[in-house]
């Protein structure tokens, strides 16, 4: 029987490292040895806190984590894949009673091969960044309009989407307003709300997660301009309707991205095109993962904390 050691929420604000028995692998499966994994500073803190809205799947104990590179160490005939081969896994279900909400915490996985990507192994550890640049790219694949864009959040997520306008002939401004996440842009400006005079945004993508931010972000708009929701907010949002109407505004929500754009990022990561350096800023070991999640969570010079399995795998 195949089994793995995983990260498991047992309920909110308590953390196991628990051997699991996974499902038995299908004809279209393939099980994939644990390298790295990454810690969401999102969805993963709801879950954590037990502040995660409704969700399809939601309840504990559950295994967290969408952010997976490992190795094929079997493949079903069915899956397109073979042994050996290095590949991003945006998470499993295979653990039975034990949910997988999204269950790539873990040393081994059980996944179908239609929904691991391969990728470049000189990647490295840096392949876990993979999930956000593909959120970060579906939450601009729709954009049309043309001019100023806004990105407010200097996270992973906020830098990944300036990085991307930046490689598509854009200079976007980003607010941050904590100094020491303010740092490290590359080819756009950071600033703060206070300092920034602009009032003509075509596009404006929240990557905060603040539900009670959209009447400033409405104000910054031009007429005609686009709000995107690419962050997760776990209460209500709301705003007030004139200045919207004035401005004929349009709200989007992003959500999850498609495999057309994992596989957009990829591309763009091989061509040299997006760069992924910069943005793991704190890695330990699996084994040390009660220590890693309140880094990840609480300290604000944690941009993106990566688990190593290797020792476990």
């Amino acid at each position: 029987m195949l089994e793995a050691l995983a990260i498991v929420l047992e309920e909110p604000g308590r953390l196991a490292l628990s051997l699991l028995p996974l499902d038995a692998p299908g004809a279209d499966d393939v099980v994939v040895e644990t390298a790295w994994s990454g810690i969401s500073t999102g969805t993963e803190r709801l879950l954590y806190s037990g502040r995660m809205p409704d969700f399809p799947g939601m309840g504990y104990p559950l295994v967290p984590g969408y952010e997976t590179v490992g190795e094929i160490v079997e493949a079903g005939p069915e899956s397109g894949y073979s042994v050996g081969q290095r590949v991003f896994a945006p998470g499993a279900t295979c653990y039975g009673a034990v949910r997988g909400l999204f269950g790539g915490a873990a040393s081994h996985l059980v996944v179908r091969g239609a929904r691991v990507a391969a990728i470049p192994r000189e990647l490295g550890d840096r392949g876990v960044l993979l999930a956000l640049a593909a959120t970060a790219q579906h939450a601009r694949s729709d954009v049309t309009a043309q001019g100023a864009e806004l990105i407010v959040g200097h996270g992973v997520l906020g830098r990944l989407l300036a990085r991307l306008s930046v490689a598509a002939g854009g200079a976007p401004t980003v607010w941050e307003r904590d100094p020491q996440r303010a740092e490290g842009a590359e080819a756009y400006l950071v600033t703060t709300p206070e300092e920034d005079a602009r009032r003509d945004y075509r596009v404006i993508y929240d990557v905060s997660g603040d539900p009670t931010i959209l009447d400033a972000l409405i104000a910054r708009l031009a007429p005609g301009g686009e709000i995107v929701l690419a962050g997760f907010y776990e209460r209500p949002l709301a705003f007030a309707f004139p200045p919207a109407f004035m401005r004929e505004a349009r709200l989007r929500v992003a959500a999850q991205w498609r495999p057309g754009d994992l596989k957009s990022v990829i591309g763009l990561v091989a061509d040299g095109r997006l760069s992924l350096e910069g943005l793991i800023t704190h890695r330990r070991f699996a084994l040390q993962a009660r220590d890693a999640y309140p880094i990840a969570f609480d300290d604000p010079r944690c941009l993106k904390m990566v688990l190593d399995w290797r020792a476990v795998a």
